[in-house]
C-alpha cells in the first residue's frame, strides 16, 4: 500500500509519500480500498502544528474516505467485499485517510449511493457531516426557519445552504463578491457580500464556520433566543453578547456520525445535495494539494485519489 507520512510538523513539504505492509482488519473493521480522499482545513492545521489534534509526527493526516471493501474484519455482518463505502473513520483519532488503504470501524461507514461518484463521496463525510450535526443534531432546523450560513462557498458551506433548504429553511448566506452567483446557484434564497458587513438580524439560527471575533457579528444577526453555532473558539465579546441576548451559542465538533452519512446519501439520491469538487489531486501530490486549499480558497472541495 501507499500512504502519506510526515516526520514533522510544518509545510506541505513535509508531507511524503512512502509504502507499508497491508493491514489486516480487526474486529468490527473494513479494510477499505480508497478511490478518493477529502482535503479539509483541519487536514492543513494539523500538518502544520497549529492544531495539535494527533500529538507530535510521525502520524499521516487525513479522514475522508471513499472507496470499496477489500476485507472485512470479525463480527462484521452489514458489508461485503465489494461493497462501495465511505465515511469519517476514527476521528478526532488518526484514521490515516491519506492512504491507498483504510481501516475503519464499520459502525462509521456508509454504503455509498449510486448518486454519488467515488470522488464526490470521498469529498462529502467530513464537511457533509459537520454541516447536518450543526443545523440539525445542534439547532434543530425546522420548516421556514431564517438560517444564516457564513461562508456559503467554502466545504462545509456550500453543503450546509444545501442542508437548510431540504429542510425547508430561507436561507442567506454569505460569500466574497467572486462567488456570490455560485452560492446562489446551490439554492440560497438570499447571498450577502461579506465584504460589506451588511448581514440583517433576526435569523433563528447562524452557521459560523470561522467563528473569532465574527462570532460577534452572528450573535448580532440572530434573534433573542436563536442559536449560533460555530466550529471554532468565539471571542469572549461573543460571548458575553450572546448571554445578554439570550443567544445559544455552541461550539461544535464534528464526529463519526453513520446514521448522518446514511441521511446525507438519502438528500443524494432525492437530488437535494451535490457535492461541488473544486479540483483533484494524485495521493503523492497531497502536499501541492494543501497548498492549493490555503491559497485558492476554492468553491467546494479539494479531494485526492488513491
Amino acid at each position: 500500500m501507499h500512504i502519506i507520512v510526515q516526520d514533522r510538523t510544518g509545510g506541505p513539504e513535509t508531507l511524503r509519500l512512502t509504502e507499508r505492509s497491508e493491514p489486516t482488519p480487526g474486529e468490527g473493521e473494513l479494510l477499505i480500498r480508497s478511490a478518493a480522499a477529502g482535503v479539509n482545513p483541519v487536514d492543513v492545521a494539523v500538518r502544520s502544528g497549529a492544531f495539535k489534534l494527533l500529538g507530535d509526527p510521525p502520524f499521516t493526516i487525513g479522514w475522508d474516505v471513499a472507496g470499496r471493501v477489500l476485507a472485512v474484519g470479525p463480527g462484521v455482518s452489514d458489508f461485503a467485499v465489494g461493497d462501495r463505502v465511505f465515511g469519517m473513520p476514527c476521528f478526532p483519532k488518526e484514521a490515516a485517510a491519506y492512504s491507498t488503504h483504510v481501516l475503519a470501524p464499520a459502525e462509521e461507514i456508509a454504503k455509498t449511493p449510486d448518486s454519488l461518484s467515488d470522488t464526490e463521496a470521498g469529498a462529502l463525510p467530513l464537511a457533509g457531516l459537520t454541516a447536518w450535526q450543526c443545523l440539525v443534531r445542534v439547532a434543530g432546523v425546522t420548516m421556514g426557519q431564517g438560517v444564516l450560513i457564513h461562508g456559503g462557498a467554502g466545504g462545509v458551506g456550500h453543503l450546509a445552504v444545501q442542508i437548510g433548504k431540504a429542510l425547508g429553511a430561507h436561507v442567506t448566506a454569505t460569500a466574497s463578491a467572486g462567488k456570490l452567483a455560485v452560492v446562489g446557484a446551490l439554492g440560497a434564497d438570499l447571498v450577502l457580500d461579506y465584504a460589506k458587513g451588511v448581514l440583517g438580524d433576526g435569523y433563528d439560527v447562524v452557521l459560523d464556520p470561522q467563528s473569532g471575533a465574527q462570532a460577534e457579528l452572528s450573535v448580532a444577526a440572530v434573534k433573542a433566543g436563536g442559536v449560533v453555532v460555530t466550529l471554532l473558539e468565539p471571542s469572549e465579546a461573543a460571548k458575553k453578547a450572546a448571554l445578554a441576548k439570550n443567544v445559544t451559542l455552541v461550539i461544535h465538533f464534528v464526529a463519526p456520525d453513520a446514521a448522518g452519512l446514511r441521511d446525507l446519501a438519502k438528500l443524494s439520491e432525492e437530488g437535494k445535495l451535490r457535492v461541488h469538487i473544486a479540483r483533484t489531486f494524485p495521493l503523492a501530490d497531497a502536499g501541492p494539494a494543501h497548498q492549493y486549499l490555503k491559497e485558492t480558497r476554492p468553491v467546494g472541495k479539494v479531494v485526492l485519489l488513491p
